[in-house]
């Protein structure tokens, strides 16, 4: 067992990004006393609906030096920097619960159906939050904080999906194997895998599961699903190697039902540690994966 982590890394991360976001929100507090509101609850105040429209216009057409960052640092385009510090502003969700309400609507461009939407929402937020102090940079970062986790949640499985297919890539051209690494996970009966490798006499599924805490009704959540995932594919005649990657996972390792397995017991967050490790747990598999080719 590796040495566990007390600090809280993922915080530390969200942070970090919170802060590399304050320039956007500073840059939008001199956008609207530019349109001379005093602050930004008395922009998100304005009672006079064609004022407002004439206000995000302004807003959602004119490029602003700064832009906002996702839960890994990656900045966002305009168009999305826009969007979403808006909508994280009245205290929404832009994806999950605002874009379905946008495509529905079947009349003007994508920035008047956001504008429209705006409107209605800040005629709805403002009056429940009267307090300038609920509109200034420490009640906005709260929010960015549990957006940006959400993002980052995501993007970090991407992240190892990508890692585990660069690794896996070199691996083969080292070893002169005649196998390929899908781009696209595979999805066998709602079942997915983020890795898939073909060869031309087998494929090899490999579901890379990551888990950050040590505890709670969800680790046997995360145990149930490794075990659904080998099961699924073993059921469809494909061989299964899962890839799990958690600072301390309570499962029976010998109780999985595949014959080969990765477990890196480190932190998700500790990218730089665990680069190393999953090189040298792919390399000890090089003789089953040849096997396919």
């Amino acid at each position: 067992m590796t040495e566990l982590v007390v600090e809280n890394l993922r915080l530390k991360e969200l942070i970090l990004v919170v802060n590399k976001n304050k320039p956007f929100f500073d840059e939008f507090v001199a956008f609207v006393k530019r349109h001379k509101y005093e602050n930004v609850l008395a922009f998100v105040s304005e009672s006079n609906e064609i004022k407002m429209n004439e206000v995000l216009n302004d807003y959602f057409s004119n490029e602003f030096k700064n832009c906002l960052y996702d839960g890994i640092a990656r900045p966002y385009d305009q168009s999305k920097s826009k969007w979403f510090f808006i909508t994280w502003l009245l205290r929404d969700a832009p994806q999950q619960r605002l874009q379905p309400i946008v495509s529905s609507l079947k009349e003007g461009s994508t920035t008047q159906k956001r504008i429209f939407i705006i409107n209605k929402i800040m005629q709805f937020v403002a009056p429940l939050m009267p307090e300038k102090e609920q509109w200034e940079w420490h009640a906005i970062a709260e929010v960015m904080l549990q957006r940006l986790e959400g993002s980052r949640r995501a993007l970090k499985g991407g992240l190892f999906e990508a890692i585990v297919r660069d690794q896996l890539a070199k691996l083969f051209k080292s070893q002169n194997l005649k196998l390929q690494v899908t781009n696209q996970e595979v999805i066998l009966n709602d079942e997915t895998y983020d890795i898939e490798i073909i060869g031309k006499n087998g494929k090899i599924l490999m579901p890379v599961k990551t888990r950050e805490t040590m505890g709670g009704g969800h680790a046997h959540l995360f145990t149930r699903d490794i075990h659904k995932s080998i099961s699924v594919a073993h059921k469809n005649g494909l061989n299964c190697i899962p890839i799990v990657i958690a600072e301390s996972w309570s499962g029976n390792l010998d109780g999985l039902s595949c014959d080969n397995y990765i477990y890196i017991p480190v932190n998700p967050n500790q990218v730089e540690k665990i680069n190393p490790l999953l090189e040298l747990k792919l390399q000890e598999l090089v003789m089953v994966f040849s096997s396919i080719q």
